[in-house]
């Protein structure tokens, strides 16, 4: 379907193994790995570790993760859960004590237990090949020598520089003569190098319940903050069962909450109600009905996604087709939902994202995060770890789902995906906090509505409902604009680029590996 309107890369294509990422770097660590034998777990595990060292705006060893891992020799999928768990100081009460309304956004008191080294080392033990000594040392070869800064990640960089200037630590690591530095210069960190360094050899024990939790406690209690060494020796990550919808025969995978992935889910159901495939491809028509299921399904996360350890959670309404009959018909096809949209009654930011399959088509959707660009905005003392700020997803709201509570997961923003088409899979996720559930529902629905390619699917011009404006991408023609102004939209052009996704499908019967990689970051798809 590809024209001249939108022009952009071919899909990558190859027989034997794949792997997209947001960098270069990542993609071509990850592709080593297949090449000598590993599987999609290894690789992911050797890219990522490099994104986190590449792209630290996005991701980092501070960071969560979750995954999804599609076993070639069984036919089963696994999930696994990285996310962080508050502290056992982290109550209401110790917020309200502190005269704070909201967990702040940056700073120690936005920052939970890191998830990610657990969950990687956890997924390595069942499913990789290597061992997680072995998979760090392109991380820690580029984190010791250097590497060049990419234009999309300098450009991130660039807009954080007030914040990482606030902190003493991450000025010293993360910034120049306090500038961040610019696309085509060389960057080191020394201090993430001798950590990750740590960690390859003693694993997760160095990060947990050895110096590296010992220097993250001090820095902690040095500014007033809750960690303690126990949050971190207690901490385990959770193998989960996905939860799925079929949308239009197509059964669509995500890991269940405290992440939104349900909400990808809740908005698909809705838009199955409509025949997509009828409407002109970002016509006014179209755009409308996905803003209006987003909504929505969003207005259902907010009220209901949290941790399910501390309530039990409508999940099986939430995905029933009845409810999603019910959705569908708040919808005025011609008239914009007003904010704030109420949940249903029930009877009960920046991230990196890689997809891997290896040649035994294995697939892993992997996903690792710090939540906003540089998450606390503070390194960890002498460590040289970003840590997260995904405390930040907690509400301070007495009773509700969301509340902050000792060893609670918040709601989290990072999903990754896997679709069955039949015998085909289809592996992708789509970066980009709040939007991630959306893009997973525009991405898939090009794909299979419209019949775009994955490549572009990926490239289609973005649209993101939120706070009551919808913002869109430059491309998205200005008729259309207009028309959704019409319809009674709050709408305004963004000059940022909306999330970043990779993609690689398995078709079956011809034995062939397509991916897509988005433009809108530094990477790309590559195979062999």
């Amino acid at each position: 379907m590809r024209d001249n309107q939108y022009p952009g890369r071919s899909v990558v294509m190859s027989t034997r193994g794949m792997i997209g990422t947001s960098q270069p770097m990542a993609t071509q660590a990850g592709l080593a790995v297949l090449r000598a034998g590993g599987n999609a777990m290894d690789a992911a595990i050797a890219a990522a570790a490099v994104l986190c060292v590449t792209e630290p705006p996005s991701t980092g060893i501070g960071g969560d993760c979750f995954l999804l891992y599609h076993e070639a020799k069984t036919g089963k999928l696994h999930g696994l859960n990285g996310s962080g768990r508050a502290p056992a100081r982290a109550t209401r009460e110790e917020f309200e004590r502190r005269e704070l309304m909201q967990v702040p956004e940056f700073g120690i008191l936005s920052v939970i237990v890191p998830g990610a080294v657990e969950a990687w080392q956890t997924a390595l033990e069942r499913f990789g090949t290597c061992n997680l000594e072995e998979l760090l040392q392109p991380a820690i070869k580029y984190a010791e020598d250097g590497y060049a800064v990419t234009p999309v990640v300098a450009k991130s960089w660039k807009n954080l520089e007030p914040l990482l200037a606030q902190f003493p630590e991450s000025r010293r690591d993360y910034l120049i003569n306090n500038h961040a530095p610019v696309a085509g210069t060389v960057h080191r960190l020394p201090r993430l190098a001798k950590s990750l360094r740590q960690i390859a050899e003693g694993g997760r024990d160095a990060f947990y319940r050895g110096p590296i939790a010992e220097e993250i406690v001090r820095y902690s209690r040095a500014h007033d903050g809750l960690l303690e060494l126990g949050d971190f020796a207690e901490y385990r990550c959770e193998w989960v069962e996905p939860i799925f919808t079929n949308y239009r025969g197509v059964r669509v995978c995500e890991i269940p909450p405290n992440g939104q992935g349900i909400t990808a889910l809740m908005t698909l159901n809705i838009l199955e109600q409509a025949s997509l495939n009828e409407m002109s491809f970002l016509s006014a028509d179209h755009l409308h009905l996905v803003i209006e299921a987003f909504k929505l399904a969003v207005a259902e996360r907010d009220e209901y996604v949290a941790d399910p350890a501390f309530h039990p959670l409508p999940v099986v309404e939430m995905l029933s087709k009845k409810f999603a009959a019910k959705q569908f018909a708040r919808i005025d096809p011609k008239q914009a939902l007003r904010y704030p949209i109420a949940p249903a009654a029930h009877t009960h930011r920046d991230t990196v994202y890689l997809s891997v399959v290896d040649r035994d088509r294995n697939a892993v959707s992997f996903i690792n995060s710090l939540y906003y660009p540089f998450g606390s905005g503070a390194v960890a003392g002498d460590t040289g770890i970003m840590l997260q700020n995904r405390g930040a997803g907690f509400v301070l709201e007495e009773g509700h789902f969301n509340c902050i509570a000792p060893r609670k997961r918040p709601l989290h923003t990072i999903i990754p995906a896997m679709a069955y088409r039949g015998d085909d899979i289809l592996s992708f996720g789509v970066m980009g906090g709040d939007y991630q559930p959306m893009g997973h529902a525009y991405v898939l629905t090009n794909f299979l509505d419209f019949g775009l390619d994955l490549q572009e699917a990926i490239d289609a011009p973005r649209f993101q409902p939120g706070g009551g404006v919808v913002a869109l991408e430059r491309p998205v023609p200005q008729e259309v604009l207009k028309a959704l102004q019409q319809r009674g939209h709050a709408v305004g052009r963004t000059e940022l680029s909306l999330g970043g996704a990779q993609a690689i499908y398995i078709d079956t019967k011809n034995g062939v590996l397509s991916a897509g990689s988005d433009p809108r970051k530094d990477g790309g798809a590559m195979g062999y």
